[in-house]
């Protein structure tokens, strides 16, 4: 389980048990964690503003204050529009299904009147989106790029000539509207970029990836940056 949704699912169980509390033995053997690293996460939800009380001694532990409620979702209308807009531009981005959801869960906890102003621009804005490509292949390459295993492809080139590939994942890379799978290539030995809508077929092995990294692939285009910057 990832740290994202630990934290997530430490909150739920906190919420569940409501005054009675847990102690952090049991927190670590729920998550698989040892106690201080459930500490850590609970000065974590702590720190994000969610209301977490401790009680010292025998029969102790952590919760979360009855009646209090985490902090709310602030967002104008225009930037919930501009989440929408980008999930519906790009539905053959890397992750693309799990963002739709994950935006709904945010315009499900706006105040009704941004809620309200969002719906009505939003059927302001219109997009005809390429159709994304194979489901199947797609959730194969980001499961691959997630647990870092190493995928085989078979790839067709631009020349027709059909090959099968293991790689192992790099990063993905959109350009010129095309997505790219960059990785290193077993069978040519060194890094390379295939279109994803060249590939034919994919499926996770269960070999690990080996230790190339981003800053194997070269420098990337002047205007490019990971999904992560912040526009600085």
């Amino acid at each position: 389980m990832k740290r994202a949704e630990r934290l997530h699912a430490l909150s739920e169980m906190l919420r569940r048990n409501g005054s009675r509390g847990c102690s952090a033995e049991r927190l670590a053997r729920e998550f698989g964690v040892s106690v201080r690293t459930v500490k850590r996460d609970l000065a974590a939800l702590g720190n994000s503003g969610a209301p977490v009380w401790s009680r010292p001694g025998p029969g102790g532990g952590y919760g979360l204050a009855v009646g209090a409620s985490l902090p709310p979702v602030s967002l104008s209308p225009a930037q919930a529009v501009a989440l929408l807009a980008a999930v519906s531009a790009a539905p053959d981005a890397p992750y693309a299904d799990l963002a739709a959801p994950g935006i709904q869960k945010i315009l499900d906890v706006l105040d009704p009147g941004t809620r309200a102003r969002a719906d009505e621009l939003a059927g302001r804005v219109w997009i005809n989106a390429v159709p994304p490509s194979s489901r199947t292949i797609r959730s194969a390459l980001e499961e691959a790029m997630a647990e870092q295993r190493v995928i085989r492809i078979r790839y067709a080139a631009k020349d027709g000539t059909t090959t099968t590939r293991d790689v192992e994942p790099v990063l993905f890379a959109s350009t010129n509207g095309q997505w790219y799978l960059v990785g290193w290539c077993r069978l040519r030995n060194a890094m390379r970029w295939f279109t994803v809508s060249r590939i034919e077929r994919a499926s996770v092995t269960k070999t690990a990836c080996g230790s190339h990294t981003v800053h194997e692939v070269g420098e990337p285009p002047a205007n490019a940056r990971p999904v992560h910057g912040r526009g600085d």
